[in-house]
Protein backbone atom coordinates (compact mmCIF):
# COMPACT_ATOMS: atom_id res chain seq x y z
CA UNK A 1 0.00 0.00 0.00
CA UNK A 2 1.49 3.64 -1.00
CA UNK A 3 1.00 6.13 1.43
CA UNK A 4 -0.44 9.17 0.01
CA UNK A 5 0.26 12.70 0.35
CA UNK A 6 -2.09 15.34 2.06
CA UNK A 7 -3.22 16.91 -1.28
CA UNK A 8 -3.80 13.47 -2.73
CA UNK A 9 -6.15 12.82 0.11
CA UNK A 10 -7.34 15.90 -0.05
CA UNK A 11 -8.62 15.03 -3.83
CA UNK A 12 -9.79 11.67 -3.29
CA UNK A 13 -12.25 12.38 -0.39
CA UNK A 14 -13.75 15.30 -2.50
CA UNK A 15 -15.23 12.80 -5.49
CA UNK A 16 -18.45 11.43 -6.12
CA UNK A 17 -19.15 9.01 -2.95
CA UNK A 18 -19.38 6.28 -1.84
CA UNK A 19 -15.40 5.79 -2.42
CA UNK A 20 -13.68 2.76 -3.57
CA UNK A 21 -10.99 2.77 -1.12
CA UNK A 22 -9.84 -1.12 -0.73
CA UNK A 23 -6.00 -1.45 0.63
CA UNK A 24 -5.47 2.13 0.77
CA UNK A 25 -3.12 3.26 3.28
CA UNK A 26 -4.52 6.55 5.38
CA UNK A 27 -2.03 5.34 8.38
CA UNK A 28 -1.48 8.87 10.55
CA UNK A 29 -3.44 10.59 8.32
CA UNK A 30 -5.85 13.59 9.52
CA UNK A 31 -9.62 12.47 8.78
CA UNK A 32 -11.67 14.57 11.17
CA UNK A 33 -15.15 15.17 10.66
CA UNK A 34 -14.88 12.98 6.94
CA UNK A 35 -18.04 11.85 5.58
CA UNK A 36 -17.14 8.03 4.75
CA UNK A 37 -20.41 6.69 4.45
CA UNK A 38 -21.36 3.56 2.52
CA UNK A 39 -17.15 3.71 0.90
CA UNK A 40 -15.58 0.69 1.27
CA UNK A 41 -12.04 0.81 2.89
CA UNK A 42 -11.68 -2.70 3.39
CA UNK A 43 -7.88 -4.13 4.18
CA UNK A 44 -7.02 -0.69 5.03
CA UNK A 45 -4.42 1.08 6.65
CA UNK A 46 -5.77 3.69 9.03
CA UNK A 47 -3.78 2.78 11.92
CA UNK A 48 -2.93 5.45 14.42
CA UNK A 49 -5.21 8.21 11.98
CA UNK A 50 -7.56 10.88 13.24
CA UNK A 51 -10.82 9.74 12.54
CA UNK A 52 -12.53 12.01 15.45
CA UNK A 53 -16.68 12.37 14.33
CA UNK A 54 -15.98 11.28 11.74
CA UNK A 55 -18.92 9.61 9.83
CA UNK A 56 -18.39 6.14 8.79
CA UNK A 57 -22.00 4.57 8.71
CA UNK A 58 -22.36 1.62 6.50
CA UNK A 59 -18.84 1.41 5.90
CA UNK A 60 -16.77 -1.50 5.26
CA UNK A 61 -14.07 -1.55 7.08
CA UNK A 62 -13.61 -5.39 6.78
CA UNK A 63 -9.99 -6.28 8.23
CA UNK A 64 -8.78 -2.92 8.05
CA UNK A 65 -6.01 -1.51 10.30
CA UNK A 66 -7.47 0.60 12.97
CA UNK A 67 -4.72 -0.20 15.45
CA UNK A 68 -4.28 3.32 17.70
CA UNK A 69 -7.00 5.08 15.87
CA UNK A 70 -8.71 8.15 17.04
CA UNK A 71 -12.57 7.31 17.07
CA UNK A 72 -13.80 9.76 19.51
CA UNK A 73 -17.81 10.35 18.93
CA UNK A 74 -17.10 8.93 15.52
CA UNK A 75 -20.25 7.37 13.38
CA UNK A 76 -20.34 3.83 12.40
CA UNK A 77 -23.76 2.48 12.77
CA UNK A 78 -23.77 -0.73 10.45
CA UNK A 79 -20.59 -0.57 9.46
CA UNK A 80 -18.87 -3.58 8.67
CA UNK A 81 -15.88 -3.99 11.10
CA UNK A 82 -15.44 -7.54 10.40
CA UNK A 83 -11.60 -9.18 11.77
CA UNK A 84 -10.72 -5.20 11.75
CA UNK A 85 -7.91 -4.63 14.13
CA UNK A 86 -9.01 -2.17 16.51
CA UNK A 87 -6.06 -2.83 19.70
CA UNK A 88 -5.63 0.32 21.73
CA UNK A 89 -8.02 2.32 19.60
CA UNK A 90 -10.47 5.20 21.20
CA UNK A 91 -13.94 4.98 20.78
CA UNK A 92 -14.77 6.52 23.14
CA UNK A 93 -18.38 7.97 22.68
CA UNK A 94 -18.71 5.98 19.43
CA UNK A 95 -21.80 4.62 17.59
CA UNK A 96 -21.48 1.25 16.51
CA UNK A 97 -25.31 0.55 16.54
CA UNK A 98 -26.12 -2.72 14.84
CA UNK A 99 -22.49 -2.87 13.54
CA UNK A 100 -20.79 -5.62 12.53
CA UNK A 101 -17.56 -6.45 14.72
CA UNK A 102 -17.65 -10.40 14.45
CA UNK A 103 -13.93 -11.41 15.33
CA UNK A 104 -12.75 -7.86 15.37
CA UNK A 105 -9.81 -6.94 17.73
CA UNK A 106 -10.05 -4.69 20.55
CA UNK A 107 -7.77 -5.41 23.09
CA UNK A 108 -6.93 -2.01 25.22
CA UNK A 109 -9.34 -0.03 23.51
CA UNK A 110 -11.29 2.55 24.59
CA UNK A 111 -15.01 1.79 25.01
CA UNK A 112 -16.22 4.68 27.67
CA UNK A 113 -19.55 5.54 27.00
CA UNK A 114 -19.61 3.64 23.57
CA UNK A 115 -22.71 2.32 21.52
CA UNK A 116 -22.92 -1.26 20.43
CA UNK A 117 -26.38 -1.65 20.75
CA UNK A 118 -27.62 -4.67 18.86
CA UNK A 119 -24.02 -4.69 17.41
CA UNK A 120 -23.28 -8.41 16.22
CA UNK A 121 -19.79 -9.05 18.11
CA UNK A 122 -19.47 -12.88 17.58
CA UNK A 123 -15.99 -14.14 18.98
CA UNK A 124 -14.69 -10.04 19.19
CA UNK A 125 -11.78 -9.83 21.55
CA UNK A 126 -11.91 -6.75 24.17
CA UNK A 127 -9.16 -8.20 26.17
CA UNK A 128 -8.52 -5.54 28.78
CA UNK A 129 -10.44 -2.78 26.96
CA UNK A 130 -12.13 0.54 29.06
CA UNK A 131 -16.08 0.25 28.24
CA UNK A 132 -17.32 1.83 31.58
CA UNK A 133 -20.44 3.03 31.12
CA UNK A 134 -20.85 1.62 27.70
CA UNK A 135 -24.37 0.33 25.92
CA UNK A 136 -24.01 -3.27 24.49
CA UNK A 137 -27.77 -3.64 25.07
CA UNK A 138 -29.02 -6.32 23.00
CA UNK A 139 -26.00 -7.21 21.20
CA UNK A 140 -24.57 -10.49 20.16
CA UNK A 141 -21.07 -11.16 22.17
CA UNK A 142 -21.26 -14.77 22.28
CA UNK A 143 -17.83 -16.50 22.60
CA UNK A 144 -16.29 -13.26 22.86
CA UNK A 145 -13.32 -12.49 24.70
CA UNK A 146 -13.66 -10.18 27.61
CA UNK A 147 -10.53 -11.18 29.97
CA UNK A 148 -10.07 -8.18 32.79
CA UNK A 149 -12.16 -5.73 30.62
CA UNK A 150 -13.47 -2.45 32.61
CA UNK A 151 -17.48 -2.77 32.40
CA UNK A 152 -18.30 -0.94 35.57
CA UNK A 153 -21.69 1.19 34.74
CA UNK A 154 -22.14 -0.52 31.63
CA UNK A 155 -25.63 -1.56 29.83
CA UNK A 156 -25.93 -5.29 28.97
CA UNK A 157 -29.84 -5.34 29.06
CA UNK A 158 -30.59 -8.65 27.37
CA UNK A 159 -26.87 -8.50 25.60
CA UNK A 160 -26.05 -12.21 24.52
CA UNK A 161 -22.56 -13.21 27.08
CA UNK A 162 -23.47 -17.09 25.95
CA UNK A 163 -19.94 -18.89 26.27
CA UNK A 164 -18.11 -15.43 26.71
CA UNK A 165 -14.80 -15.12 28.60
CA UNK A 166 -15.12 -12.77 31.58
CA UNK A 167 -12.68 -13.95 33.93
CA UNK A 168 -11.71 -10.78 36.13
CA UNK A 169 -14.24 -8.59 34.38
CA UNK A 170 -15.23 -5.18 36.32
CA UNK A 171 -19.23 -5.35 35.99
CA UNK A 172 -19.82 -2.93 39.12
CA UNK A 173 -23.28 -1.71 39.28
CA UNK A 174 -23.74 -2.62 35.69
CA UNK A 175 -27.19 -3.53 33.69
CA UNK A 176 -27.36 -7.36 32.58
CA UNK A 177 -31.32 -7.50 33.41
CA UNK A 178 -32.10 -10.50 31.42
CA UNK A 179 -28.54 -10.90 29.91
CA UNK A 180 -27.79 -14.32 28.50
CA UNK A 181 -24.66 -15.74 30.49
CA UNK A 182 -25.28 -19.57 29.52
CA UNK A 183 -21.53 -20.74 29.78
CA UNK A 184 -19.62 -18.17 30.31
CA UNK A 185 -16.74 -18.02 32.37
CA UNK A 186 -17.35 -15.53 34.88
CA UNK A 187 -13.85 -16.34 37.38
CA UNK A 188 -13.00 -13.69 39.77
CA UNK A 189 -15.22 -11.10 38.13
CA UNK A 190 -16.40 -8.18 40.19
CA UNK A 191 -20.63 -7.96 39.76
CA UNK A 192 -20.68 -6.04 43.06
CA UNK A 193 -24.18 -4.34 42.83
CA UNK A 194 -24.84 -5.57 39.64
CA UNK A 195 -28.40 -5.97 38.35
CA UNK A 196 -29.05 -9.57 36.95
CA UNK A 197 -32.84 -9.54 37.24
CA UNK A 198 -34.10 -12.37 35.23
CA UNK A 199 -30.43 -13.25 33.60
CA UNK A 200 -29.63 -16.51 32.48
CA UNK A 201 -26.59 -18.19 33.93
CA UNK A 202 -27.03 -21.66 33.21
CA UNK A 203 -23.69 -23.84 33.67
CA UNK A 204 -22.03 -20.20 33.95
CA UNK A 205 -18.66 -20.49 36.21
CA UNK A 206 -18.49 -17.89 39.06
CA UNK A 207 -16.09 -19.22 40.85
CA UNK A 208 -14.58 -16.95 43.24
CA UNK A 209 -16.64 -14.19 41.56
CA UNK A 210 -17.99 -11.24 43.92
CA UNK A 211 -21.86 -10.73 43.65
CA UNK A 212 -21.77 -8.59 47.05
CA UNK A 213 -25.23 -6.21 46.66
CA UNK A 214 -26.13 -8.14 43.35
CA UNK A 215 -29.76 -8.14 42.48
CA UNK A 216 -29.86 -11.62 41.61
CA UNK A 217 -34.28 -11.93 41.43
CA UNK A 218 -35.64 -14.75 39.08
CA UNK A 219 -31.81 -15.62 37.62
CA UNK A 220 -31.37 -18.86 36.59
CA UNK A 221 -28.10 -20.67 37.92
CA UNK A 222 -28.72 -24.01 36.84
CA UNK A 223 -25.60 -26.05 36.87
CA UNK A 224 -23.31 -22.75 37.92
CA UNK A 225 -20.32 -22.69 39.87
CA UNK A 226 -20.77 -20.48 42.46
CA UNK A 227 -18.00 -22.33 44.79
CA UNK A 228 -16.16 -19.40 46.92
CA UNK A 229 -18.37 -16.71 45.20
CA UNK A 230 -19.51 -13.85 47.52
CA UNK A 231 -23.41 -13.85 47.62
CA UNK A 232 -23.47 -11.60 50.63
CA UNK A 233 -26.33 -8.58 50.72
CA UNK A 234 -27.31 -10.09 47.22
CA UNK A 235 -30.96 -9.76 46.40
CA UNK A 236 -32.16 -13.08 45.42
CA UNK A 237 -35.97 -12.64 45.60
CA UNK A 238 -37.04 -16.10 44.53
CA UNK A 239 -34.29 -17.24 42.86
CA UNK A 240 -33.49 -20.78 43.18
CA UNK A 241 -29.97 -22.04 43.62
CA UNK A 242 -31.07 -25.68 44.46
CA UNK A 243 -29.02 -26.94 41.29
CA UNK A 244 -25.54 -25.02 41.38
CA UNK A 245 -22.75 -25.88 43.43
CA UNK A 246 -22.12 -23.34 46.26
CA UNK A 247 -19.54 -25.01 47.48
CA UNK A 248 -17.56 -22.64 50.09
CA UNK A 249 -19.88 -19.92 49.12
CA UNK A 250 -20.48 -16.96 51.09
CA UNK A 251 -24.07 -15.72 52.29
CA UNK A 252 -25.52 -13.66 54.19
CA UNK A 253 -28.56 -14.37 55.95
CA UNK A 254 -30.91 -13.03 53.96
CA UNK A 255 -29.40 -14.90 50.96
CA UNK A 256 -30.38 -18.81 52.73
CA UNK A 257 -34.07 -19.27 52.30
CA UNK A 258 -33.82 -19.31 48.82
CA UNK A 259 -31.11 -21.81 49.17
CA UNK A 260 -31.88 -25.84 49.03
CA UNK A 261 -29.37 -28.04 48.25
CA UNK A 262 -25.58 -26.93 48.52
CA UNK A 263 -23.25 -29.16 46.66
Amino acid sequence: MTQLTPYQIYDLLNRARPLWLVKIDLSDASLWLVDLSSSDLSWSNLSRSDLSRATLIRTNLTRANLSGANLFEALLSRAVLIGANLVRADLTRADLGKADLTEADMTEANLTRASFSLANMLGANLNNTSASRADFSKANLTSANLLGANLALANLFETNLTRARLTRVRLQRADLNRAHLDGASLQEADLSGADLTGARLVNADLTGANLTGADLTDVDFSGAKLDKANLSRAITGQTDLTRANLAGAIMSESTRPILGEIR
